[in-house]
């Protein structure tokens, strides 16, 4: 089997179409789930990029192995075992957190890694931070480029790769295909902010159109002050957002047509997800790693032999390696966490009632998350209790409430047990030394950089 793995960089699951979205964002992806496998209640561990990948790429949640920093060599990258059973392998993303210095690289024979932007604005500022830093040179430059942005929203330097060029780059690898099954792995950065979709897609969803100028100002807005947001900001944020899903949903179209067309329809597996979803200030967040359901719900379909039917039954991003391995027909690595999802379509009872997660090895939060409740466990002592039953947008925090108590406890249990599997499989993890290029360009998406 040839398999193709596509992720979406913060792809809500409400946004979607065949999830019930009121908007036509995906008509292509609706297209193919007609005869895929949905999986209506899939999540990642935590909503952040960095969490979310050792989930999606080798099967471990968040904090295992040392943490999120660097993969660990005790860890086996979804590519590495297919690469190991003579499979041609490809990788094309433009997230700087998934580059060959955090690992992601190994198990691709072919890999495309971004490189910083080569623009004069970007290379000056670059500069600035490189060799001005602590001065008040530094800080009055810097106060410059942020106004500049703020006021006038000129783009200060390009954030990523745009997904037609990874489309193109990703629809030549597989035509290039040998006499040995593929395996391709392609995220998209489109639905990132800043959202700057291309004018055709924007006419989709509103009337008037927003240059690129005025996106930036209110993207910028949204992180620095976003109390002060207005309605018709917000709103026109979310125009914006919905024309960059469609935009990307015609790139995946076309990237999985090719794929059908080169390798066979039925020799080729595809599994469809995102790393995270994305606030649109609920709970007063925009960006930023949280445990929310708005922010970890995310879409996830599987289209190949078999695979079929839409199921409620709860999953993570932990199950992804597993599944594509299983359909292909390769035992998965002892380090895997993760369960098979052909489980779910062959009509076996699913082994997991919940998804756990957490974040910042140094200062840990831990996350419990099932058909009911999420708890939420700090480093400080704090805690959040939400029953997802009747407060499904978690407003209601009721870890005070004396009539949880035995809730709190009996999950607080569950996820002792998850903390010592952490502290069982921790392992020195390697910090990754990002110059002022890779930590410019990261700070431009919204990163704390």
């Amino acid at each position: 089997m040839n398999v193709l793995l596509v992720t979406v960089d913060s792809l809500r699951a409400d946004h979607v179409g065949y999830n019930g979205y009121h908007r036509e964002t995906t008509p292509r992806l609706d297209e193919f789930a007609r005869t895929g496998s949905i999986y209506e209640n899939a999540f990642a561990h935590v909503g952040g990029t960095r969490f979310s990948f050792p989930s999606i790429l080798s099967s471990v949640t968040p904090l295992m192995f040392g943490g999120h920093d660097t993969i660990s060599e005790k860890q086996t990258v979804v590519s590495e075992a297919f690469d190991q059973q003579g499979y041609r392998t490809g990788g094309f993303h433009s997230n700087l957190y998934l580059s060959g210095n955090y690992g992601y690289d190994r198990g691709f024979q072919t890999f495309f890694d971004s490189e910083p932007d080569p623009s004069i604005s970007s290379r000056l500022r670059r500069y600035v931070r490189t060799h001005l830093r602590e001065t008040a040179l530094y800080s009055l430059l810097q106060a410059g480029y942020d106004r500049v942005e703020s006021t006038s929203g000129v783009n200060v330097g390009s954030f990523h790769v745009d997904g037609m060029e990874l489309t193109d780059m990703a629809t030549d690898w597989i035509r290039q295909s040998e006499d040995r099954p593929s395996f391709l792995f392609v995220h998209y950065m489109d639905v990132h902010h800043p959202f700057l979709p291309p004018e055709r897609y924007q006419r989709m969803f509103r009337e008037d159109m927003i240059d690129h100028r005025e996106s930036i100002k209110t993207r910028r807005k949204m992180l620095e002050t976003p109390s002060e947001v207005t309605d018709a900001e917000l709103e026109s944020q979310i125009d914006l957002y919905d024309a960059e899903i469609r935009y990307t949903d015609e790139l995946v179209g076309r990237l999985i047509d090719c794929a059908y067309e080169t390798w066979g329809r039925e020799e080729t597996v595809v599994l469809f997800t995102a790393d995270h979803g994305e606030h649109f200030l609920e709970r007063g967040y925009f960006s930023g790693a949280q445990p929310y359901d708005i922010k970890t719900h995310v879409p996830l379909l599987v289209m190949g032999p078999g695979a079929q039917g839409r199921h409620t039954d709860l999953v993570g991003l932990c199950d992804v390696p597993p599944t594509l391995l299983d359909m292909a027909g390769i035992e998965s690595p002892e380090s895997y966490t993760g369960t098979s999802l052909a489980s779910i379509w062959e009509g076996n009872e699913w082994p997991r009632q919940q998804v756990l997660g957490g974040w910042d090895p140094d200062e840990p939060t831990f996350v419990y998350r099932d058909d009911r409740w999420k708890y939420i466990s700090s480093h400080d002592g704090q805690v959040e209790l939400y029953d997802l039953e009747v407060d499904p947008r978690e407003q209601t925090d009721l870890s005070g409430d004396a009539d949880h108590a035995a809730t709190l406890q009996s999950l607080e249990q569950q996820l002792r047990a998850h903390r010592e599997r952490v502290r069982q499989t921790a392992t020195d993890s390697v910090p990754v030394v990002r110059d002022e290029a890779v930590r410019e360009r990261l700070r431009l998406l919204g990163y704390d950089e």
